[in-house]
Parts: C-alpha cells; structure tokens; sequence
C-alpha cells in the first residue's frame, strides 16, 4: 500500500510540475510574437543609422574627429553584458557567462549589469561593477537607454576607458540565440565597405556628427536590449515545452507503475482468498 500511495504522490507532483512549466510555455510564447517584431523591426533601422553614420565619418578631418571616434590610450575597458532577470531560460545565461569568462583582455575591465544574471555573474567573477540595472520582465522601453548612455559617454568622453563593448544574446530565430561581443565605442569605419559616392548632407557634417553618433550609441544599445528580450522569451518558451514534454512522459511511466503495482497487489489478495477457501 505505501509504494501505490507513494507512487499517487509522485504522479500528483509531476502533473503539477507539468501545468507549471505547461503555463510558463504559453506566457513565454505570448510574449515572444511582440519580442520579435520588436526586435525584426528596428533591425534595419539600426543597421541604416550605422551606415550614415560611418558614411559621415569619411568625410571627416583628423582634427575634427568626434570624441566617439578616438580611442584614448589608457588600460581600460566597459562592458556592458546583458542578461534576463530569471533563469529557467535554457542555456541562454550558460552561454553569456561562458562567452564572458573566455573574453580575454589585458586591459582592466569595468562592467555595467543589465539583469540580476548579469550581476551575479560578473560578482562571482569579482570585476568591477560600476552601475546595475534590473532588465524586467516586460518589453524593454527606450527610457532605460537614457542612464546607460550617460555613464557610457561619462567613461568614454572622458578617457577613463580605452573602449565600450557590449555582451548580449543575439536572436537569429525561435530556435536560434547565440551569445555575442561587439565593439559599441569607437566608431571605427569599415575599410571594406568605403564608397567613393558623393553625398550632401544638411545641415553640414560637423554639425550633424554629434547628435547622429550619440543616437547611433543609444539605438545599438537598445537593439541589444531587444533582441536580448527577445532570445529570452524564446530560449524559455523552448525550455519550457521540453520541461512540459518532460513531465508528461514521467507522469506516463509512473501511471504505468502504479497500474502494474495495483494489479499485483489485487491479484495477490485473490491468490490469499482463493488459498484461504481451499482450506
């Protein structure tokens, strides 16, 4: 009797284990469809804005190179390394913390957390923490970028690091997010993809430079931010329906366990009754 009440209990749990991650499988995909757009959407953008920008930089002197241009030599280096809030997301902060721990650098490393992840991981790591913020569990908004960028250019500007690079997970498809370290700051021009087109720009390029280059700053960070969302929602929409497909399949062998446990305990009481009327 104590291995089928045994048994009961362990079926009672799974199917709760079950609805559990059966629930956080459909939040997660619900939040996906609008992580995606988001992220699909401002791609192009992101990606147009860089173009102009380094598009503009050609046409620029040595001595009228923006501060985002110039890499001022000290030993320094900000990283900014995005993760979720929570985990049960896959192997998705696995990957960023692996990704981090084989970054190799001589240089002295500051880090600016986004998402309790992150800080857990750079604190284990014990790196220099210089500004945390919590990522949240909904669509990041535009106002976060605002504190970023600012401690970013505090940093940059005034040459207390050498250069800004951002750690995130890129979102490639559903089933597809890879962790990624980029070079955010300084602007440095693509050799490769320099084009002998003549373009007009107003108001003139020295004026526009500035502001352009600081959009550029917050637009890169913030895709980041999105796509990060966005490989969030999709690694744990995964987890979860393995987790699910799991639970079911433990709830199918216990079920059978415990038929074939009930059906042995009855036919034993039927041997002792059919042994008992012989007697």
């Amino acid at each position: 009797m104590a291995t089928l009440l045994t048994l009961k209990r362990r079926i009672k749990t799974t199917r709760n284990v079950s609805k559990t991650t059966k629930a956080m499988q459909m939040i997660s995909a619900s939040k996906l469809k609008k992580a995606q757009t988001s992220a699909e959407s401002s791609k192009p953008y992101v990606e147009k804005l860089a173009n102009i920008s380094k598009s503009i930089t050609q046409k620029i002197e040595a001595d009228e190179k923006s501060e985002y241009m110039k890499t001022p030599n000290v030993n320094y280096k900000l990283i900014i390394v995005i993760s979720p809030d929570k985990g049960l997301c896959g192997g998705l902060v696995t990957n960023l913390a692996r990704e981090l721990i084989h970054y190799n650098s001589k240089d002295k490393l500051y880090f600016i957390t986004i998402g309790k992840k992150a800080e857990n991981i750079v604190s284990k790591l014990d790196k220099d923490i210089i500004a945390s913020f919590p990522f949240g569990t909904s669509l990041p908004e535009f106002d976060i970028v605002y504190p970023i960028s600012k401690i970013v250019d505090e940093y940059f500007i005034n040459k207390k690091v050498s250069e800004v690079l951002i750690l995130s997970t890129k979102f490639s498809s559903v089933f597809a997010q890879y962790p990624n370290i980029s070079s955010l700051l300084p602007v440095k021009l693509d050799e490769s993809k320099l084009s002998d087109k003549i373009t007009l720009f107003e108001p003139n390029v020295k004026e526009l430079l500035p502001d352009l280059l600081q959009h550029y700053l917050e637009m890169v960070i913030y895709q980041s931010l999105l796509e990060s969302y966005a490989s969030e929602q999709a690694a744990r929409m995964i987890a979860m329906k393995n987790a699910t497909d799991n639970a079911n399949d433990m709830i199918a062998e216990l079920n059978l366990e415990y038929n074939k446990s009930r059906q042995e305990k009855i036919t034993n009481e039927l041997l002792d009754i059919s042994g008992g009327g012989l007697t």
